[in-house]
């Protein structure tokens, strides 16, 4: 008897009304994934693309190769940086839906995948962030005034109203502009990293996209160019398990991990527990080291979960189980951090309650900055000329006649 054939349509593991699941998520234990040298071969070390490097274990201990025995002040600013980072986008939340902003994206559940190789890589190396990586601006010490003024659209905006919120940039920061367009910064990543080449130096490019963005033609762009060229760049695939409100599957997440596409393309491919502070820090530095030596690039999945919303604009209760947060099998990276550092006796609960206070007083403050320079119903605001700059080197006639006439009508 001939079987027909049917079209597969991937099933998320559990729709909203049932119980979490996530029996899928291909685990390795804490500890056990070996740590090749930084320079082996792609073809020599498939298996770091489908295991799961791990260093905290259940305990909150620091286990096995990949422990990158950081100092425990460096851990102690790792923690600061996400806690500050969860703090802002839980007030910039709040302040969406009070009207005050019209839009906003939050990282809970994956600050320890920005912060942690934000501060994994040098301050010469070049960003090429997604939406959902507040974390970068945190560990490069970019003021918090400065991304709330782009939320605001105001005087001060670093995009002069050019961009959708959520779309920061940081020239000093070395932090690429956001693009709403899925996957466009992967190519760029790679071609800034060829160019770092070419001219001898020995900064790399980071980028980052969704693991849903993988889709795109230009994921497949970059890996392409990135393996041809040997470019000095690490690619991030964040496996959150979701894009707006399609399962990974629908990706190919079903199939192999996203980190295997790395091999393929004869690119080394490693996949890390991305709410694993100390695992992230490990394999970003040790990509980091393996692009500036000249052996290549890597691609990277990091294994974390949406905790919540994919925006303001989203209701996730219409496509996925009530709390599934709360079973996500690797925990929150904020308090799995802490825990770890409670157990080197370097943190407590006491100096945790302390810093929040003091973090959230700091978000407090710089919003109340942030609004001296305009909100979205009080002045001061944007000159509407700044709508003619930056784009031409010399403005054409037709713009000139453009801001001519909307001068005269503002009288």
């Amino acid at each position: 008897m001939n079987k027909q054939s049917r079209l597969h349509l991937p099933n998320p593991p559990a729709r909203p009304g049932e119980a979490p699941d996530f029996s899928y998520v291909d685990l390795s234990p804490a500890g056990v994934v070996r740590r090749p040298d930084m320079n082996a071969r792609a073809r020599d070390i498939g298996y770091l693309s489908t295991e799961l490097v791990r260093v905290l274990d259940d305990s909150g201990n620091a286990v096995g190769p990949w422990h990158p025995h950081l100092d425990p002040g460096e851990l102690q600013i790792g923690l600061r940086h996400m806690l500050l980072t969860r703090i802002f986008d839980d007030r910039m939340q709040r302040t969406q839906r009070a009207g005050k902003i019209s839009f906003y994206i939050r990282s809970f559940g994956e600050e320890a995948v920005s912060v942690a190789q934000g501060m994994a890589l040098r301050p010469g190396d070049m960003l090429f962030p997604s939406y959902r990586n507040q974390g970068l601006y945190m560990a490069r010490g970019i003021p918090l005034v400065d991304l709330m003024n782009q939320l605001l659209s105001n005087t001060h905006d670093m995009c002069k109203g050019r961009q959708l919120p959520v779309m920061y940039h940081s020239k000093a920061g070395n932090i690429f502009s956001i693009s709403g367009n899925l996957a466009t910064q992967f190519p760029q990543a790679v071609g800034w990293a060829m160019a770092a080449a070419i001219k001898g130096e020995d900064h790399v490019a980071a980028s980052w996209i969704g693991e849903g963005s993988s889709a795109e033609a230009d994921f497949h762009h970059a890996l392409l160019f990135a393996s041809v060229y040997q470019a000095p760049v690490i690619l991030n695939v964040v496996n959150n398990q979701w894009a707006i409100s399609t399962f990974q599957g629908y990706a190919g997440g079903e199939q192999r991990s996203f980190a295997a596409r790395g091999p393929g393309y004869g690119i080394a491919g490693i996949r890390v527990d991305g709410n694993d502070f100390l695992a992230v820090h490990a394999v970003t530095q040790w990509a980091a080291e393996r692009a500036r030596t000249g052996a290549g690039p890597t691609l990277i999945e990091l294994v974390t979960y949406r905790g919540a919303a994919h925006s303001t604009s989203d209701d996730p209760a219409r496509y996925r189980a009530k709390d599934d947060y709360e079973h996500w099998p690797l925990g929150d990276p904020i308090l799995r951090l802490k825990q770890h550092l409670i157990a080197l006796g370097e943190w407590s609960e006491e100096r945790h309650v302390v810093l929040s206070e003091e973090l959230g007083a700091l978000v407090a403050a710089s919003w109340k900055e942030a609004t001296t320079y305009g909100t979205m119903t009080e002045g001061p605001r944007l000159d509407a000329d700044l709508m003619f700059e930056d784009v031409f080197k010399e403005m054409p006639q037709s713009l000139e006649r453009q801001r001519a006439s909307l001068r005269s009508e503002r009288g």
